[in-house]
């Protein structure tokens, strides 16, 4: 491709219009810097937020459920009868709250990817966690209302693990 050549008076202009030019050191920009104050600020607003969900915990024999906005309440039915059938599996079991939000994560990506609509996800009841407060349990309470393609779930029948497990329903795509 041939380059366009400015004629003199074009050039002139072009740099009158432009003013001083002056060379820049970095080109990166710090939008929200980092300061000690700011660390507080998080530190406070987590702690916070940890003070709140220690109140709402659930405990190994508490059934979890959720349902998004807009749904029937007869999907939660329909969910635990086994009405949308299985297309996976994932077992969280000795994992830690890190470790498990990762392969949480992974997995639902998965099967987003893949067209699954319903799946099923091992927590374990937590019985040797502190207080009788299953970590993973709560944690997955909230990762799954969170995530954007979860429609509803809730704990599963007790053959397929109870209060143990949840049944996810998931939003198809477009492309399925």
């Amino acid at each position: 491709m041939a380059k366009n050549k400015l004629s003199d008076d074009d050039s002139t202009l072009f740099r009158q219009m432009v003013g001083k030019v002056t060379t820049i050191e970095q080109d990166k920009v710090l939008l929200n810097p980092i300061s000690s104050v700011n660390l507080t600020m998080v530190n406070q607003k987590r702690s916070l937020q940890e003070t709140l969900t220690m109140e709402k915990l659930l405990k190994a024999e508490d059934h979890l459920s959720f349902l998004a906005a807009g749904l029937h309440k007869d999907v939660l039915k329909k969910l635990l009868k086994g009405y949308f059938g299985l297309d996976a599996e994932l077992d969280l079991h000795g994992l830690t709250r890190h470790q498990a939000q990762r392969q949480l994560q992974r997995f639902l990506n998965d099967c987003i990817e893949e067209g699954c609509q319903c799946v099923h996800i091992i927590h374990g009841k937590g019985y040797r966690s502190e207080n009788n407060y299953p970590i993973l349990k709560n944690n997955l309470n909230n990762w799954l209302r969170q995530h954007r393609d979860v429609l509803a779930f809730c704990s599963a029948s007790p053959k397929e693990g109870g209060t143990g497990a949840v049944l996810v329903l998931l939003h198809l795509t477009d492309k399925y």
